[in-house]
């Protein structure tokens, strides 16, 4: 449960130093200098920061994308303010283990007066009453906490928990921070590969940085392959070229979660790009998702509701378009069903555009309000009105309804609304599209009726 056997200084070095460590592990930053990324929170001056130069560290929930130095930073913060750290994985760890990491803070409390830095992993697996578990010792301050969490930290914990901590938001890695680390790993002799002779070309330094996608381990353990395995030349160099860096980080890292916050985010990216007309924009977070391993499904099933909301009345076919795509989708499979999805996403992309389905919305908001109006007579139905009319003696209002068929244009000026609603309206036609020719006949009907 404990991150390391020794908590000493001396036992910390010499694992981290261990050469069977991989390359990532070993470079991982030790203090604040030595950290990359994240200036919003620990560059000179900011909040976090002058946290850890006070010394003052309260318990924090670290919230952001995976790789983006979660962990990182809590090994940071815990040596920087020489506080014994813990670690317990919330996806295999729970009350039990929390019980002796809080018996031996408290012993370590009385014994050295060491504060104890308790880092939970992925802290949004713990059930509620896990997360409960940890209140009385915040408040005693018997542990302090580091949380990790990639998801929404406002849905997935809980309220009393989130009031005792402090937030802070990572942001993902960029480029520059990954070429940053390859740079003090080729320098470092001890925990990195200084001490190899090595020619890394700017082709291959920049090919690992884009593939890494803001991973520095992925970067790190990659031109440690790299390095480890290229033949030394006659002077005892090894040249890491493109061709090189290729072989060893073949496939592009894509930070995306098909449950996390970046499966929402990515969606709503994809939606509103086809809402905004733009294909291009449409296809690149369609592509993003399917990539990190999107259900095919998923995004067929968002289409079909944009091709109502978005598309809707403005082209009434964009839902047969969408669902005859994933029918193909289905019957072909991959790589050839991408042409159904592109198919899909470009005609939504493309197409007129209307909201005004939402109606429904507004109409049910009126009767959930008000309930729902009577029946005119009128539009009761003929044979239950018959019925009613020969035991009760009397007339059948189902005989004053006008059959629209038999007057010009298929139409006949009446009312279909409950009286107490006549002249009601909440359909808002769209002027896009075929909507716009279908708005222009309801018009002239709402004309005929006000005569």
């Amino acid at each position: 449960m404990s991150l390391f056997d020794n908590q000493e200084d001396e036992g910390f070095s010499r694992k981290e130093n261990s050469e069977s460590q991989p390359l990532a592990t070993r470079m991982r930053p030790r203090s604040l200098d030595e950290f990359k990324g994240q200036e919003h929170l620990v560059g000179e001056g900011k909040m976090l920061n002058r946290m850890i130069q006070s010394g003052v560290i309260g318990s924090l929930i670290l919230y952001g994308p995976p790789s983006s130095g979660k962990t990182t930073l809590a090994h940071v913060i815990s040596r920087e303010i020489d506080a014994r750290f813990e670690v317990i994985n919330a996806v295999l760890d729970g009350i039990k283990e929390l019980r002796v990491v809080v018996k031996k803070a408290e012993y370590q409390k009385k014994a050295t007066g060491k504060k104890t830095i308790l880092f939970v992993d992925e802290i949004h697996r713990w059930n509620k009453a896990q997360q409960d578990a940890l209140l009385p010792h915040l408040e005693s301050g018997i542990i302090t906490l580091i949380g990790a969490t990639t998801e929404n930290p406002f849905y997935s914990l809980v309220s009393p928990l989130l009031s005792r901590c402090q937030l802070f938001e990572l942001y993902p890695l960029t480029k520059e921070n990954v070429i940053e680390m390859i740079d003090d790993t080729m320098g470092d002799d001890v925990r990195g590969l200084g001490f190899i002779k090595i020619d890394l070309t700017a082709e291959a330094k920049d090919h690992f940085a884009e593939y890494a996608g803001g991973d520095i381990r992925n970067a790190l353990n990659a031109l440690e392959i790299a390095a480890l395995s290229t033949p030394k030349n006659e002077d005892g160099s090894v040249k890491i070229t493109l061709e090189i860096a290729k072989q060893s980080i073949q496939k592009r890292s894509v930070k995306y979660d098909g449950s996390g916050d970046e499966h929402y985010h990515y969606a709503s990216a994809f939606i509103k790009s086809m809402r905004g007309s733009d294909p291009d924009a449409a296809l690149y977070w369609m592509s993003a998702m399917m990539e990190g391993g999107e259900d095919p499904n998923f995004i067929f099933r968002r289409m079909l509701i944009f091709a109502s909301e978005d598309v809707g009345m403005a082209d009434p076919y964009a839902i047969t378009v969408v669902h005859s795509s994933q029918e193909s989708f289905l019957k072909t499979g991959m790589p050839e069903g991408f042409y159904f999805l592109a198919h899909a996403c470009i005609f939504l992309s493309l197409s007129p555009k209307s909201n005004s389905t939402n109606a429904i919305f507004d109409v049910n908001n009126e009767i959930q309000k008000k309930g729902v109006g009577e029946v005119p007579p009128h539009l009761k139905d003929k044979t239950a009105n018959k019925l009613v009319s020969r035991y009760l003696d009397i007339g059948n209002a189902s005989d004053e309804y006008k059959y629209p068929h038999q007057y010009d244009h298929n139409w006949i000026n009446q009312n279909y609304l409950p009286d107490s609603l006549k002249g009601k309206s909440w359909y808002k036609g769209g002027s896009e599209g075929r909507e716009a020719s279908l708005l222009k006949r309801l018009n002239e009907i709402r004309r005929r009726k006000d005569q």
